[in-house]
């Protein structure tokens, strides 16, 4: 049955790839405020295109932001360009502010390894390269431990049937990407990666984490 759960997830048509030229003459809508006085903490995750990991976790009640961006790499403010070359050794990641107080890191992994498949090395479908690797960023211990800790208890289920070979690292750096790319999907519905890929692994998402989705 988790097999079927996650393998339904992560599927999607993959006709068209995340490295297509974006349309650049859009702007973006992604302006969260968060509210003063509200205690939140961070997770950064890469899990393939960021296109689709964040329009993932902006649906999740209590995620309060997410910006896309680059790091894990050796570039300092590296453009989507230069990362798309695959020599600055980032990766395409979400920065997901959340309130602690309505979703919980635990929640957050639960979301990461059910989107993606986290037995493909530098690869999510058509999107290619060290860029599109799976990796957990952790602020602390605390995370560390706990992505640790998922990883290995889903390695010993036989959810997959390939080794998981999703990075468990330090948190380096992290650069926002152009502003083209933040709160892409919600911009862009009608571009080919939107439509194809990440829509219908949008909808499976929303049934399967219905409980978890904030109120419209």
């Amino acid at each position: 049955m988790m097999k079927v759960l996650l393998s339904t997830l992560f599927l999607g048509i993959t006709l068209v790839s995340c490295a297509q030229q974006p349309e650049k003459n859009l702007i973006s809508m992604n302006n969260e405020v968060i509210p003063p006085g509200v205690q939140t903490d961070t997770a950064t995750f890469g899990e393939g295109c960021f296109w689709c990991t964040e329009a993932f976790f902006q649906r999740l009640d209590g995620v309060l932001k997410v910006v896309s961006g680059y790091g894990g790499g050796h570039v300092e403010n590296p453009t989507y360009e230069e990362v798309c070359d695959k020599t600055t050794g980032h990766a395409e990641l979400a920065r997901i502010v959340y309130d602690p107080s309505k979703i919980t890191y635990d929640e957050l992994l639960e979301v990461f390894w059910k989107t993606h498949d986290p037995t493909t090395l530098n690869q999510q479908g058509n999107d290619v390269g060290p860029q599109y690797r799976s990796v957990i960023f952790y602020h602390n211990e605390e995370q560390k431990k706990k992505a640790e800790s998922y990883k290995a208890k889903l390695d010993q289920s036989g959810a997959w049937d390939s080794p998981i070979v999703t990075a468990i690292e330090p948190f380096r750096n992290f650069y926002p990407a152009e502003n083209y790319h933040q709160n892409y999907y919600n911009d862009n519905q009608g571009q080919g990666y939107c439509r194809f890929v990440i829509r219908p692994k949008l909808e499976k998402f929303e049934k399967v984490f219905k409980n978890k989705l904030k109120k419209q």
